[in-house]
């Protein structure tokens, strides 16, 4: 499967952004998916994650109560809804997909297979 980021900008704290991941190919809505970010100077850090059906999300302590992740399987399509945003979320937001297996943490982060090119976000003070 082959993701596409887009949404990212250029925003003041407190402002909010939607992010988009675009993928390609029919098993999609078979994928858990994930949001994940990368600041200058710092790791990847994990974000988000839904699972394939969207019955199941999962935020990093970080973000939770203030980015959303939600998918939208007939467009093929996971989104990352953030609000509140303050300067520290600014980097670089991937988003990810995890084929379903067994003993998988994709729900924590781990286990994914494809990845899509950045989208910056950049939140002023």
């Amino acid at each position: 499967v082959q993701l596409q980021a887009s949404g990212g900008g250029l925003v003041q704290a407190g402002g909010s952004l939607r992010l988009s991941c675009a993928a390609s190919g029919r098993a999609f809505s078979s994928y858990n998916m994930g949001w994940f970010r990368q600041a200058p100077g710092k790791e990847r850090e994990f974000v988000a994650a839904i699972s394939w059906s969207g019955g199941s999300t999962y935020y990093a302590d970080s973000v939770n109560g203030r980015f959303t992740i939600s998918r939208d399987n007939a467009k093929n399509t996971v989104y990352l809804q953030q609000n509140s945003l303050k300067p520290e979320d600014t980097a670089a937001y991937y988003c990810a997909a995890a084929r379903p297996r067994g003993g998988s943490s994709w729900y924590a982060g781990y286990g994914y297979d494809f990845w899509g090119q950045g989208t910056q976000v950049t939140v002023s003070s």
